[in-house]
């Protein structure tokens, strides 16, 4: 790390395993954040083409909603600064699964050209 780099951790009163909470906090919100944003582009995807889409979209909801908030509640354990740091992680998510979203569309359609 450069000096600067531990200045602001010293400042910020935060250990390096302290640093190491927080990303790993961050992350797990972030792996919320693909699952639930993920969910709702293959719930998207599935509905279209079902014969009762409401179905597939009021499904999809709890069980997205169920994972998402039991995951932020049980990796905050009662922290409030966890809970933001999770949730920050999951809303850094959903650009994320835009953008692979976006590629796999290119992908698809390239295929479709090329007679794959």
């Amino acid at each position: 790390m450069t000096g600067e780099a531990w200045r602001l951790l010293r400042a910020a009163n935060l250990s390096v395993g302290g640093l190491f909470a927080v990303l790993f906090v961050g992350l797990i919100g972030a792996l919320l954040g693909t699952a639930f944003y993920g969910g709702l582009w293959w719930t998207v995807r599935r509905a279209a083409v079902a014969r009762r889409p409401a179905r597939w979209f009021l499904g999809s909801l709890l069980v997205r909603m169920s994972i998402a908030l039991l995951g932020i509640y049980a990796v905050g354990r009662h922290s409030g600064a966890r809970m933001l740091i999770c949730l920050l992680g999951f809303m850094l998510a959903r650009p994320l699964v835009l953008l692979l979203e976006r590629e796999l569309g290119r992908q698809g359609a390239v295929r479709c050209a090329a007679g794959h």
